[in-house]
């Protein structure tokens, strides 16, 4: 294939799709360009069919950092394991494409795109989703598309929509919105907002869904261009006969999942599974032993289906709009300096929070162009948490999302960093699961973080919605649980305070879904939010008035940048000692504010001698000060540390001193007051609590004047006129 093109402009910016010209061993390759970011996106099929019981479709994000001219940090200088956001930006592209796919597709399929350039003004995530669309359909394989992806961004000034906004314009809206579909669905939803309302969120849900057909267009043309031969591959087909020998055990299957206990009704339905298979014989089950599993489950899902949409009644006895029980207990651990317990049906969810230093922040070694976050959310699913046996390891895919849309849900409630200059981590620890764990955990951290007493400006609440479809017949359900997430056909999770939606995630299965639906979804679960929000507040109505005493107190102050090299010292030796001596930790940062951590009084101590050092001394003070030089003409005075002060030996005490050590010796403490100040910053003083001179330091009193400085004028003449030596006359 020789290289092909499709340029096109839509809402001010410009895109390119060109494939035929690298990457021509893949099943189909794209690249896509934004400005100067360019994304290689690569879609393989296997020749063989696997023989496996799912789709075996993976997504890799790469994020090169040649891509923005960086060598990788780390000891080995390579690319290693994906960041957070790379593993993110996998999951957007997965989630809208898996469901194009046809149903027993076994062929195994392989996405990766790949950061050649990355302007770090134009984002590079969302334009990956129309690539692997793309890339998918210059291949020929069977692929429901073309499909698309978009952000949308909302001006905060003007109110104006805008259609994958720059890293600039996007730091200036009050709205992020990740739509993806084809021009007739929307299959994926990711958001994240300042607290707007339903109506809002909506409309900006309208406008992407257009604006994603308009590049399902573009992305059409380049497929018109290349006219791929569609390539054939084998299909799972159904057994004959199997459905209807199946089919009788409905009502078993109904009655078996009519258990509000999650694993009694497992058990059931297990039980019943089994008993079913014992009718084949064995011939029968070596055949078709993945084929009388898929059945059994559409058995199954049948069942759980029918009985809300005829009924109204779902398999635990709520009503659809009906939220499982709930159990909240801010203050769960002893020494934590936050925590919160929250328990939904046999959801429950251990939020604990930490604040520390502002230089413990997460350092981000990716292609974007933020460098770190002061607001750390990680979320763990353990095995034990669904009751069953397996091994810990790194967090997977599904974790690190459902912790960043903890993380983005409270992120617009949190105070600003002048405010509370922390940085917060929060751990979600999943002890049970039955569905809706992201959102137990949302609300688990908003108990946390009243309970550290963290002045955020409003509670959030989270909740996950669900839809069944068949034809007509919809039936919306609040609060889901396992068995409804994985039967169901959407998965429609929404955070927000009682303002408005901070956070939203939806991934869809039914092709069918309408504005019209989703407006009563949001609608609903405003109501279900509402309902789990009144629980939070009646265990704690807002934040603590004070911190954990195990938390460390943070002091912030400000100091003329001009004073950073005194408050630091040579080679940091003042700012070392202070820690020492004082036990607080200090950071100061390149504006001149310093931070300062500690635990006890150690803190307030440290901001009274730093406040000390950048101190300028004035005409007129007075100062209780440490001699701490002694020379011929007099001492030197510490007023403050760095800044020392003359005092003279005409004014070290009254009457004439011969020897200044005669009254003064290093380490005394002397009242002093400042008398002058020169040009060049040199302080003279004077001394306020004169003793006598000793006799031993000059002559009696009666035979000299005794004003300070004076000595007998007679004598000094005298003594002038022996040293004095004839002028040399040029």
């Amino acid at each position: 294939m020789s290289k092909i093109t499709e340029t096109f402009e839509l809402y001010g910016k410009e895109y390119t799709l060109t494939t035929g010209e690298i990457a021509k061993q893949a099943t189909g390759a794209v690249v896509v360009t934004q400005g100067d970011t360019i994304i290689l996106v690569t879609a393989v099929v296997s020749k063989e069919r696997k023989d496996y019981d799912f789709f075996p479709l993976t997504v890799d994000f790469v994020e090169r950092m040649y891509a923005v001219g960086r060598i990788p940090g780390g000891y080995l200088k390579r690319e290693s394991r994906p960041s957070d956001k790379g593993t993110l930006t996998a999951r957007m592209i997965d989630r809208p494409v898996r469901p194009g796919f046809p149903d027993g597709f076994r062929n195994e399929v392989h996405i990766v795109a790949t950061t050649l350039s990355c302007d770090q003004i134009n984002q590079p995530d969302v334009i990956s989703i129309m690539g692997a669309s793309a890339a998918l359909l210059v291949g020929g394989v069977p692929f429901d598309g073309p499909a698309a992806g978009v952000r949308i961004g909302r001006n905060r000034n003007t109110g104006e929509f805008i259609v994958n906004p720059t890293f600039e314009e996007e730091a200036n809206s009050d709205l992020e919105l990740t739509l993806a579909g084809t021009a007739d669905y929307i299959s994926m939803v990711e958001a994240g907002a300042e607290e707007i309302s339903e109506e809002d969120m909506l409309a900006a849900m309208e406008f992407g869904q257009k604006v994603i057909g308009e590049f399902c267009a573009a992305q059409q043309r380049l497929i018109d261009k290349v006219n791929p031969q569609p390539k054939v591959y084998p299909i799972d087909e159904p057994v004959e006969g199997l459905t209807e020998r199946i089919a009788p055990y409905y009502d078993q299957m109904a009655a078996a999942l009519r258990d509000a206990d999650k694993q009694s009704r497992m058990e059931k339905v297990a039980e019943l599974k089994e008993s079913i298979k014992a009718t084949f014989s064995e011939e029968e089950l070596a055949l078709w032993p993945k084929e009388i599993g898929a059945e059994l489950k559409a058995l199954e899902k049948k069942a759980m289906r029918e009985m809300v949409l005829s009924t109204g009644e779902r398999v635990d006895g709520r009503a659809v709009d009906e939220i499982r029980p709930i159990t909240i207990e801010p203050g769960f651990l002893p020494r934590a300096h936050g925590s919160g317990l929250f328990t939904r049906g046999k959801t429950q969810v251990l939020s604990v929070l930490t604040l520390g230093m502002l230089n413990e922040w997460q350092r981000l070694d990716t292609i974007d162009p933020a460098p770190g976050k002061r607001y750390i959310h990680h979320y763990n699913f353990p095995p034990y948490s669904t009751g069953e046996a397996g091994r810990l390891g790194a967090p997977k895919r599904r974790e690190i999302g459902h912790g960043f849309l903890a993380e983005r849900a409270l992120k617009p409630v949190l105070p600003a960093e002048l405010d509370f200059p922390y940085t917060i981590r929060i751990v979600s620890e999943v002890t049970e699961s039955n569905g809706s764990s992201s959102m137990a955990s949302a609300c688990g951290s908003t108990l946390a973080l009243m309970d550290a007493g963290v002045p955020i400006t409003r509670p959030v609440s989270g909740i996950a919605m669900g839809l069944i479809k068949e034809d007509d017949r919809v039936a919306i359900l609040s609060d889901i649980q396992g068995i409804e997430d994985f039967l169901g056909d959407m998965d429609f999770k929404v955070c927000g305070t009682e303002r408005g939606i901070t956070a939203l995630q939806m991934d869809n299965k039914a092709k069918g879904l309408t504005v019209d639906i989703l407006a009563k979804a949001l609608a609903q679960a405003k109501a279900g939010r509402a309902f789990i929000l009144n629980k939070i507040t009646e265990a704690i109505d807002a934040p603590r008035a004070e911190l954990s005493q195990y938390a460390p107190r943070i002091i912030s102050i400000q100091i003329p940048v001009d004073k950073i090299r005194d408050v630091i010292g040579t080679g940091g030796k003042v700012i070392r000692g202070l820690q020492e001596e004082t036990g607080a930790t200090i950071e100061v940062t390149e504006d001149g504010t310093v931070y300062i951590a500690s635990k006890d009084t150690g803190g307030e101590e440290a901001k009274r001698r730093i406040e000390m050092i950048i101190k300028v001394p004035e005409v007129g003070e007075e100062y209780d000060g440490k001699v701490v030089s002694i020379q011929n003409f007099g001492a030197f005075v510490e007023l403050l540390p760095g800044k020392d002060g003359l005092l003279h030996i005409s004014r070290v005490a009254n009457g004439r001193v011969e020897k200044v050590e005669d009254v003064l010796s290093i380490g005394d403490i002397v009242r002093v007051k400042i008398l002058e100040i020169d040009d060049k910053e040199k302080v003279s003083l004077d001394r306020l609590d004169k003793p006598d001179a000793p006799p031993s330091s000059g002559r009696n009193s009666s035979s000299r004047d005794n004003r300070p400085g004076r000595d007998n004028r007679e004598n000094r003449s005298a003594r002038n006129n022996d040293d004095r030596r004839p002028r040399r006359r040029n």
